[in-house]
């Protein structure tokens, strides 16, 4: 079942399987991608409660094993449609005893979405009801669409940025890292830095990044104030890109197992709750 919201400039709808987003038009134009298998399904996966991979789909708690799988199990879970009106709608996921057996702790995730003229929040709201300290990261995959080439598109950050792009072997950084951007604002985009995955950048001094076609004039702009890192992602010869603001980062090669180690992860004492927004601006 699709949630629909409206308003005077965009038109949304969105999944209760996943709380993702699955279409947006802005002026009747498709702004997001579509979700053709012929490249990848998914539009806007949130991930939670992890991002990224563990190393062979692991981590330890308490000298306890769990599997858990990439980017967490909320993207494929059932939420429940808490509320909503024509222009703001609240999904929620609770911890179940699936949930259990991959993630020793019981939560509440609330995911909302309000539409303010040609702007969207995407607000979560994390509840910790166990009674300990849960430990988790928590993302978002949003993509864009791009009509034209990639490499008609720049990505411009806020401030002058120093980057680099931390390498991945599958879903685990090497150590290993490569200069992008150096004193500038503006990163041309290239088909080939995506040959093996993504882009990881740990060290982003902006909090509001865009996404610019250089023929059009086009942009969609982020802020994510909140969340320490920035991923790029794009399928290799494919219509869009995906700007990925994530509290939590992969594993390094020869990090510890144990959650409570685990680099970027959040922290949340019992029956304490924890919010988090990005605005993507169309």
């Amino acid at each position: 079942m699709m949630i629909i919201l409206n308003n005077n400039n965009l038109y949304v709808e969105i999944a209760e399987k996943g709380a993702e987003i699955r279409k947006v038009t802005l002026d009747g134009k498709d702004r997001f991608w579509n979700g053709d298998e012929k490249y990848w399904t998914g539009v806007s996966p949130v991930l939670f409660p992890i991002c990224s991979g563990l190393p062979d789909d692991k981590f330890t708690f308490n000298g306890k094993e769990y599997s858990l799988m990439q980017h967490g199990f909320a993207r494929n879970s059932l939420f429940t449609v808490e509320s909503a009106t024509k222009t703001s709608a609240t999904f929620l996921l609770k911890s179940t005893p699936e949930t259990l057996s991959q993630y020793p702790w019981d939560f509440e995730l609330r995911v909302t979405y309000t539409l303010i003229g040609n702007k969207m929040d995407v607000t979560y709201d994390v509840k910790n009801t166990s009674n300990n300290t849960m430990y988790y990261s928590i993302g978002s995959h949003e993509a864009y669409l791009c009509q034209d080439d990639i490499e008609d598109y720049d990505i411009i950050f806020e401030r002058k940025e120093t980057l680099y792009n931390y390498e991945l072997d599958g879903n685990i950084l090497t150590g290993d890292k490569t200069l992008m951007i150096k004193d500038s604002k503006v990163f041309p985009l290239y088909d080939k830095y995506f040959e093996v995955d993504c882009l990881v950048f740990k060290d982003v001094k902006s909090r509001y990044v865009t996404l610019k076609n250089r023929k059009t004039a086009e942009e969609t702009s982020v802020k994510f104030d909140g969340f320490d890192y920035l991923l790029l992602w794009h399928k290799y010869g494919a219509p869009f890109m995906c700007i990925e603001p994530w509290a939590g980062i992969c594993n390094t090669k020869g990090d510890s197992n144990d959650i409570t180690k685990k680099e970027g992860i959040l922290k949340l004492a019992p029956n304490k709750n924890n919010i988090l927004k990005h605005t993507i601006y169309l």
